[in-house]
């Protein structure tokens, strides 16, 4: 008896919450409805104005971009901009204070003011902002056509403190990464000369090698990316120049991009504490954070590519070794298996082939030796051994590389290499060289690994 009862209540309270939970969330539905001060589309406001404690800020909007038009001409922080007409073209008040007040200086009503002008509207709608509430850090505003006065979100406290420095577009030297095609980097300590070829970056001076890319591609993301801390000309003079040492700078960066026939140079000078920037197709000067000294100080020991060969062994379709008397070729099927193709041998040890090929995608060096050289001071005018790897995606041209095994220092376990590619020489941990095979005998495949791939 007393389980029926429970059981009885228990529904009668989900009966009374359902009701309860249904009716609050209509109304609330109503609530959000009616408690909007204004509700507009935020991609139809082409113009804003907004005062702020005396200062006037102008914005006006070209296409998709926003440019500052007042109290200075400028391009705009698009993010900024679009977030002040989103927050302001939805926006919810919190109750209601008064519906007509006599006095708005007792809300401190109007201190700041935004105007938004909307496409195919002849009249802005202006929201006037009052005082912070101290009670729950809401603001008194009201629209400018209506009498009442309402309570809006403390949300919108950090957006109604920003200046016209928080509205502007900080970085001024933006361009396009990948359509950089040389770089030269001058400094009193550090100075060298890269070009990109393909997708590959190499070093020119002070030596001809490959580059690591994303080395250099760090590099050219942090110029283009290059934030104003401050704006300490608008319109750089020649004494402006020379007091913040930008004609003498600590680094000077000079970027081409032959498609567009441009050529770009930042000067960069850090004087009592502060990093100054300018370039040569920019009219100003900016006062910028330090973290791009990290990345303009590496040496070109630094920028250079230690892998001995690029590519992916999942990528790789065919495999030929030459060292000594023992000469083989594998290749994969279409099942993705290696096979012997010169000898004529059948069942291969898929995973000492895979291991071997981990084994050379992971070489790095641990010195370089770089011309003029004699290729036989390293055995390497007739190496000890030689590997071709042909790898690409089915439908890429596969790409060939040719590495060369010369002389091992057996007390240093270590072992000059060449990529074919390069002029230069890398020295290596030797202990790859216990994965190669002493004959083709030794990458066939066991008689159960022979049964199992025969099964399968």
């Amino acid at each position: 008896m007393k389980f029926k009862t429970t059981l009885l209540l228990f529904g009668i309270f989900i009966l009374l919450f359902a009701a309860v939970y249904f009716f609050e969330f209509r109304s609330q539905g109503e609530k959000d409805v009616e408690d909007m001060l204004i509700s507009v589309a935020s991609e139809d406001v082409v113009k804003i104005i907004f005062i702020n404690e005396g200062q006037t800020i102008q914005f006006q909007k070209e296409e998709e971009e926003w440019l500052i038009t007042g109290p200075i001409k400028t391009k705009a922080d698009k993010d900024e901009v679009n977030r002040l007409a989103e927050d302001f073209t939805n926006l919810h008040f919190e109750r209601i204070v008064e519906e007509e007040p006599s006095d708005l200086d007792k809300y401190g009503i109007p201190q700041k003011q935004v105007e938004l002008y909307i496409s195919g509207q002849e009249q802005p709608e202006i929201i006037m902002i009052g005082m912070e509430n101290p009670l729950d850090n809401t603001f008194f505003a009201k629209k400018a056509e209506e009498t009442r006065v309402v309570l809006i979100p403390s949300s919108i406290k950090s957006l109604l403190e920003k200046k016209v420095f928080d509205f502007r577009q900080k970085d001024i030297f933006k361009f396009e990464s990948d359509q950089v095609k040389s770089v030269k980097l001058r400094a009193e300590d550090v100075q060298w000369n890269a070009e990109k070829e393909g997708e590959d970056w190499f070093l020119r001076k002070p030596v001809n090698a490959l580059a690591q890319k994303s080395k250099i591609n760090d590099i050219l993301y942090a110029l283009s990316n290059l934030k104003a801390t401050a704006f300490v000309s608008e319109k750089k003079q020649e004494e402006e120049i020379k007091n913040y040492g930008l004609d003498r700078p600590d680094y000077e960066i000079e970027i081409d991009f032959p498609v567009d026939n441009k050529q770009m140079t930042f000067f960069i000078h850090k004087k009592d504490d502060k990093i100054h920037a300018t370039s040569s197709i920019s009219p100003k000067i900016l006062q910028v954070e330090d973290s791009i000294l990290a990345d303009l100080k590496k040496e070109p020991s630094d920028l250079r590519n230690k892998e001995v060969a690029d590519f992916f062994t999942w990528e790789v379709n065919k495999l030929q070794i030459h060292k000594g008397e023992t000469s083989l070729i594998l290749t994969k099927n279409d099942e993705e298996n290696w096979q012997f193709e010169e000898p004529a041998l059948q069942g291969v040890n898929q995973e000492k082939i895979q291991s071997f090929l981990r084994k050379m995608e992971a070489l790095e060096s641990q010195e370089f030796v770089d011309p003029p050289l004699n290729l036989a001071d390293y055995s390497l005018d007739v190496p000890q051994a030689e590997v071709r790897i042909w790898s690409g995606k089915e439908e890429e041209t596969p790409k060939e590389l040719t590495i060369q095994i010369g002389k091992e220092d057996i007390e240093s376990k270590t072992v000059f290499v060449k990529n074919k590619r390069f002029e230069y020489v890398f020295k290596v941990d030797s202990t790859f060289l216990e994965e190669f095979p002493e004959r083709a005998e030794d990458w066939k495949s066991s008689s159960e690994e022979e049964k199992k791939e025969e099964k399968d």
